[in-house]
């Protein structure tokens, strides 16, 4: 389903060349369930943001199906991202000014989907989060754990093929971050979704199919 070729990613801090990963090689097959792991800076993050669509490599191709991402328009990249694409963030990234409800709906706003169906998909998975008496809150009036299950109803709502999983559980104590990660493979299963997962946390990674180390820009 996804492939990484030879992954370089270089920055500049107007110095010198400052490298993160050093030809990374990865292959994901449809409906799995993939964990990266590694110590904080090790480049799990940038890694991620570049197999999901949001930051070019230096070098190397990203394969999402028969087509390299990086040699889209922004304007297909886009919606690729959008369309088959899914995101759990560390920090959730929820808008502040909108409700639970207006949060999870956001995607489907931007993917510009009938309303009945949105309403009724975004109602469904607010209910698997276990957050109906939330709906009209907004983020502030939320606890962590919370925000998290809104990030991953927000992240469900286009039935993505793919879900990237960032430190999903970061913020969170242990007891919300099991919760949280009983939840997305829930979901996996569910909708026989592939799910790629970036953590710190050795202990998250033993539901997953398959354990990846980043360590010194490599994947092993």
């Amino acid at each position: 389903m996804l492939e990484a070729k030879n992954i370089h990613k270089v920055y500049n801090d107007g110095k010198r060349d400052l490298p993160v990963l050093k030809g990374v090689n990865l292959k994901i097959e449809e409906g799995a369930f993939i964990a990266i792991v590694g110590p904080s800076g090790a480049g799990k993050s940038t890694l991620l943001h570049i197999l999901g669509g949001l930051d070019s490599p230096t070098q190397g191709e990203v394969v999402l199906g028969q087509e390299d991402i990086y040699k889209l328009s922004d304007v297909e990249l886009s919606r690729i991202r959008n369309e088959r694409i899914g995101f759990v963030f560390q920090f959730y990234h929820l808008l502040g000014e909108l409700s639970v409800l207006e949060n999870v709906l956001m995607p489907a706003w931007i993917r510009a989907k009938a309303s009945g169906d949105i309403n009724a998909r975004a109602l469904k998975l607010i209910a698997q989060v276990n957050l109906t008496e939330r709906l009209t809150h907004l983020p502030a009036q939320l606890s962590g754990g919370e925000k998290q299950r809104v990030a991953i109803a927000r992240g469900l709502m286009n039935k993505p093929s793919l879900l990237f999983c960032d430190e999903p559980t970061g913020n969170l104590d242990s007891k919300t971050g099991t919760e949280i990660i009983a939840l997305i493979k829930k979901a996996s299963l569910e909708d026989k979704m592939t799910v790629v997962l970036v953590t710190h946390n050795v202990e998250l990674t033993k539901i997953a199919d398959k354990v990846y180390n980043l360590k010194d820009g490599v994947l092993i």
